[in-house]
């Protein structure tokens, strides 16, 4: 049994609309209250790679998260639930018809260069994922694919240390499209014919 323990931002989230989209500092404060100074948008990364390429199941990916935070279990049931939540929101969207999946980054709120940075670890984190598949698999993806996960090894070493500015901003917006399609399109060929694999009226996780 999880000792419950009342995080305000966390709690604010769940009493919020059911359909808003869990955002990175509310996953980032879940990693700090666990001692994490680690980006969520490294391990977003690897979620995308994941649940793209081995179907990560629920008790897996808190396992992961649970590895890395050197703990047995989530502190309280509230923190669990966001890291569920996190989870089923990228799966939700990376297997949606109408193609909306976006990675956990920092939004607006943060500096350009902070912006940059969870890009770049959130590119990191996928490719970790990526470079674990063998050669066969690779060579069955099409040309798109296998250009837009080249084209990513060249955003895993950008520059972060933007200025703010309207030309750096929309280079940025370009680069994080870059990163949603390569997501979209490995998950979209890892799943032929399967727009939804978890059926809609299974229990969430």
């Amino acid at each position: 049994m999880f000792a419950v323990r009342r995080v305000g931002p966390i709690q604010e989230f769940f009493m919020s609309l059911i359909n808003d989209r869990l955002d990175f500092s509310t996953v980032a404060d879940v990693f700090l209250i666990h001692g994490s100074m680690q980006s969520p948008a490294f391990q977003d990364g690897r979620l995308a790679g994941a649940l793209a390429l081995n179907d990560l199941s629920a008790e897996a990916w808190l396992d992961e998260l649970c590895a890395t935070f050197g703990i047995e279990q989530p502190r309280d049931p509230e923190s669990a639930e966001v890291l569920l939540g996190w989870r089923r929101q990228a799966l939700d969207a990376l297997a949606a018809a109408d193609l909306n999946y976006e990675p956990l980054l920092p939004d607006d709120l943060f500096s350009l260069a902070e912006r940059a940075q969870g890009l770049k670890d959130w590119t990191l984190g996928f490719l970790e994922l990526v470079q674990t598949v063998d050669s066969e698999t690779r060579n069955a993806w099409s040309a798109n694919l296998r250009e837009a996960l080249d084209d990513l090894q060249t955003l895993a070493s950008i520059e972060v240390d933007l200025d703010d500015s309207s030309e750096n901003e929309n280079d940025l917006f370009a680069l994080t499209e870059h990163a949603r399609m390569a997501a979209m399109l490995l998950y979209t060929e890892q799943h032929p014919g399967q727009p939804q694999v978890e059926e809609a009226n299974a229990p969430t996780q």
